[in-house]
């Protein structure tokens, strides 16, 4: 679970609600003081949320890029349509990115997305590329997740089948006994506002699947992988070789282990803005 450092926005952002043909989804929008040079999309993963770009705001504002992060459908703010998993299918949830970004009505947008976020991602460009300026797959793999976290996944899914969320947070805190932030009621909030069914869909697809890199790689979209220099979801190797296949820039972040959106920003932020501002070069 990503642990971003706060909740509040900074100066340059603020929450709003963004109202697209699917439905309406809740954002975090940060603009620059300028007329924008670019706008970016960020999707969070698993049990993630908008907040987990937070931090990454106010360096791409400061570099002119306005950047608006997402709660997917049945993710925190944004509501879901209740008990039944099959609006939670991948196709529905890619189907919404595009209505997200044209909503937007931005031109073509830069797509970021964070493990789950990025398998979405990858969804919604092999659906159509044409709204995209540029995709960035960050901590996302190209298949299922490793056997370790498939277990940990698996104890999840048999848990919500039976529990109820705040029951099913409790047993979570016990199992990895974190340590305390200054977000944990955030946290807390955050995972009681998740529809089940949203979780349970999306885990099954975290489960299941499968590599979709060649047929990636056959899309014409300037692509990007980034990833900490240790990862427990996907091995780090398995990020070098899909940056090899997708013919993509590969950034690797210092220090950062599976949401470098979260444990080293600066440099996370770094990272895109150079592979964004190198485009114009090729």
């Amino acid at each position: 679970m990503s642990r971003p450092p706060t909740f509040v926005p900074p100066p340059c952002a603020h929450a709003a609600v963004l109202r697209t043909a699917r439905g309406d989804f809740a954002v975090i929008d940060a603009r620059p003081s300028g007329t924008p040079r670019g706008t970016v999309v960020l999707l969070p993963g698993f049990t993630g949320s908008k907040e987990d770009f937070i931090a990454l705001h106010e360096p791409l504002a400061a570099a002119g890029y306005r950047s608006i992060a997402v709660d997917g459908r049945g993710q925190y703010e944004s509501e879901g349509p209740g008990d039944d998993q099959a609006p939670y299918a991948q196709g529905e949830l890619a189907r919404d990115v595009l209505a997200q970004v044209e909503a937007l009505d931005a031109g073509p947008v830069h797509l970021v997305g964070h493990s789950l976020g990025g398998q979405i991602s990858r969804a919604a460009v092999l659906l159509d590329a044409s709204p995209f300026a540029s995709l960035t797959l960050m901590s996302s793999g190209p298949a299922q997740i490793s056997p370790s976290q498939q277990q940990r996944a698996k104890l999840l899914l048999d848990a919500l089948a039976v529990m109820d969320m705040a029951q099913v947070w409790e047993a979570i805190q016990a199992l990895d006994a974190p340590e305390e932030t200054d977000t944990d009621a955030e946290l807390r909030g955050r995972w009681l506002r998740h529809s089940p069914a949203q979780l349970t869909a999306t885990g099954r697809q975290l489960l299941t699947e499968p590599d979709r890199v060649d047929e990636l790689a056959a899309v014409p979209l300037p692509k990007h992988v980034v990833s900490g220099e240790r990862d427990d979801t996907w091995p780090v190797p398995l990020f070098d070789e899909m940056a090899r296949r997708l013919g993509a820039e590969r950034s690797v972040i210092a220090g950062a282990e599976h949401s470098p959106n979260t444990d080293q920003p600066a440099h996370t932020a770094a990272a895109l803005l150079a592979f964004w501002d190198g485009l114009g070069e090729r």
